[in-house]
């Protein structure tokens, strides 16, 4: 009775989750191995990538590695302008040195935007020249809307991407450089006499999580590219634009969740691919700014200087005012609070109005159809 109570309870919730009003930023759920599609929305809205740029700068990676052109243990010289990047970062100082061993490990592991500057000038002279090389080889991949200009993924209005891109770049690298794939798992790097931990908590929260890579800046919001493993059967869930790096983790989570329990009846009718899966109608070439909908980045822009107190006749005294937690372009939301309690619901945001909210629904309650709304925690989830 109470097994029939539990399905009843499942349908019904899953209405509620078919029946809710579709608004999200893009997602895709797919098998990185037969390219199948389990779930997708919005996959050719351009959007910007942020530190999930760091999966191509570690493709290129892997491919001067078998090429021969790097080395692991080659000493790389840390140089100004790798010095002069925001956080993230590893902090080494100009003409210091590190191996490409490590230098790639604290950029997979930390999102080191240091590391990737130095990775680049490595292998392209420039950071101008290694976009070049990021370019040609995501027209190679068949990235259509990808265009990079920079190899870290800090703010440039140029450096845009989409979900189905950015599941095309995934599979290329799980594909071509399976030997690579331990350091997207790695969940801390000992740089030194200092342990560097991972922005991917789902690697610690989620049964089966093997990767990728997560990033975040303003205007992107709160992005992730997650892989996991379960009964030799992997799933890949690409999410963007979260308002949170909790709730970003959550529909991960969701997602994935959804593609493990329903795999054979998603995939044994269905035949989208990654490379075939259409679009959404309202997917455009303008690139979606998320800046207003993230709620640190809102009240660091609206509080630009902050009173200090009042001058001689009245004027007021200002100086300018620290960035907040979590709105720090680049960071990954490394100074957000650190918890494994279960977050408050995600927030859904449309791709184009940016404005839609939609009820929660726990993860759990996902039955034979893909989530259109973000659900809630189901379970231990830390924020990033």
């Amino acid at each position: 009775m109470l097994r029939g109570f539990g399905r009843f309870l499942a349908a019904a919730l899953a209405l509620v989750v078919l029946n809710a009003p579709a608004a999200a930023g893009p997602a895709l759920l797919f098998d990185p191995l037969t390219s199948a599609v389990l779930y997708s929305e919005d996959v050719d809205q351009v959007w910007h990538p942020a530190s999930l740029t760091k999966l191509m700068t570690a493709y290129l990676s892997f491919k001067a590695l078998k090429e021969g052109r790097l080395k692991l243990d080659q000493e790389l010289t840390v140089q100004e302008s790798a010095f002069k990047m925001p956080p993230s970062k590893l902090g080494l100082k100009v003409g210091e040195k590190i191996s490409v061993d490590l230098a790639l490990k604290a950029m997979v592991v930390k999102s080191a935007n240091d590391m990737a500057v130095t990775m680049a000038l490595a292998m392209g002279g420039s950071e101008e020249g290694f976009a070049e090389m990021m370019n040609a080889e995501a027209a190679r991949l068949g990235m259509k809307k990808t265009h990079y200009a920079n190899a870290s993924g800090l703010p440039n209005d140029a450096q845009v991407t989409s979900a189905r891109d950015l599941a095309t770049l995934t599979q290329a690298i799980i594909k071509d450089y399976p030997d690579q794939a331990f350091l997207f798992s790695m969940a801390s790097v000992k740089v030194g006499k200092k342990d560097v931990e991972t922005h991917n908590t789902l690697l610690k929260t989620y049964d089966g999580a093997d990767g990728m890579k997560t990033g975040f800046i303003c205007d992107s919001g709160y992005n992730i590219v997650a892989s996991a493993t379960r009964d030799g059967r992997r799933l890949v869930a690409v999410v963007l634009g979260e308002q949170s790096s909790a709730s970003r983790n959550v529909r991960a989570a969701a997602m994935l969740d959804f593609g493990f329990q329903n795999y054979l009846w998603r995939t044994m009718f269905n035949e989208e691919t990654v490379a075939n899966v259409q679009g959404a109608p309202t997917d455009t070439a303008t690139v979606a700014k998320m800046r207003d909908q993230v709620s640190s980045c809102v009240a660091h822009d609206a509080k630009k200087i902050k009173v200090r107190g009042k001058r001689k006749g009245g004027t007021a005294k200002t100086d300018p005012v620290p960035p907040e937690p979590g709105a720090i372009d680049g960071t990954d939301d490394q100074t957000a609070a650190k918890t494994d309690a279960a977050p408050a619901a995600a927030t859904p945001v449309d791709a184009k109005a940016l404005a839609v909210k939609k009820p929660a629904v726990k993860p759990a309650a996902i039955a034979k159809k893909a989530p259109k709304l973000r659900p809630t925690a189901a379970g231990k989830t830390a924020a990033n």
